[in-house]
């Protein structure tokens, strides 16, 4: 197959990251990348009790889990984070229609698999989730704990919701958002840096394929992209898990709201009630080290 073309972004970009000592890790050899260069963290023993595979969102990367990272690494675990393609570190496609559901999800299993990952609590969050939680069916003796954040599974069965659609049309009219100001306004907690960290990525509008194409991704319609997948890991969730599960709710989330969250919970054989955080919005790592915690507790 033909190479992707891609952007590149520049180390410096990344310089002085603040909260975020980690080396970068790089691979390319997994087949669906066709030569693209994906960015992962990889931090602990690579034999530690427990891994902790913690898949970001539209439009974050994985500097979005920097404040539960050395919760997981105290506890003597192993945490790996990749950056889907195109964002992050991560080579970006130039063309949106290279951005898929099914591509982005092939790239997360050959990910998985080339790690050998075991022993794995899956920490998701938005696209995290809509991605991350249809990987448990194909491997389920790898994984062993769930900690969902706000998200759901793309199963076309309901419309989405309201919150979704009003996202997407901004992210129609306005593609060239502040992303730092987006993260800023549901956490006032964050500094200037902090907030520079998560424009990093992105030096100019060439870079954001994939920001303009994942509003569009989630699917609608029951013959979208996604949906057979997605509706098979509603079953697998509902009849199949036998790990154990936790869920941490933003309550301040305009895009999935609290009752989504507890459709979603439903469909999760022996969830527990959530754990509610009242000043958290719809990035819930940015509140994440209470979560961490209490993942630990509940999962480690």
């Amino acid at each position: 197959m033909d190479p992707i073309a891609f952007q590149r972004t520049p180390d410096a970009c990344f310089e002085g990251l603040p909260g975020h000592p980690w080396a970068p890790r790089y691979l390319s050899d997994l087949p669906a990348l066709r030569g693209l260069r994906l960015h992962h963290l990889d931090e602990g023993p690579r034999d530690a009790p427990v891994t902790w595979l913690c898949l970001h969102g539209n439009p974050t990367w994985s500097y979005v889990y920097r404040r539960m990272v050395p919760v997981f690494l105290a506890a003597g675990h192993r945490v790996v984070a990749p950056d889907l393609p195109g964002f992050g570190r991560s080579d970006k496609p130039v063309d949106v229609a290279q951005h898929s559901f099914g591509w982005h999800r092939q790239v997360l299993l050959e990910f998985v698999q080339r790690l050998d990952l075991q022993r794995v609590r899956l920490v998701v969050q938005d696209w995290g989730g809509l991605l991350g939680l249809t990987l448990p069916m194909e491997a389920p003796g790898r994984y062993e704990g769930l900690l969902v954040m706000n998200t759901f599974l793309a199963t076309a069965e309901e419309p989405l919701p309201e919150g979704f659609r009003q996202w997407r049309a901004m992210c129609r009219s306005r593609p060239d958002f502040g992303i730092g100001r987006l993260l800023a306004r549901g956490n006032p907690h964050l500094t200037a840096a902090e907030c520079a960290a998560y424009d990093a990525p992105f030096p100019d509008l060439g870079f954001r394929a994939a920001t303009r194409a994942f509003p569009e991704m989630v699917p609608e319609h029951p013959q979208a992209d996604g949906v057979a997948v997605s509706r098979a890991a509603a079953r697998f969730w509902a009849e199949a898990w036998t790990g154990r599960s936790m869920m941490a709710v933003g309550l301040q989330d305009p895009v999935f709201s609290p009752e989504v969250m507890e459709a979603l919970r439903g469909r999760i054989r022996g969830c527990p009630p959530p754990m509610r955080l009242p000043e958290a919005g719809h990035f819930v790592q940015e509140r994440g080290e209470v979560v961490a915690v209490e993942a630990l507790r509940a999962l480690g």
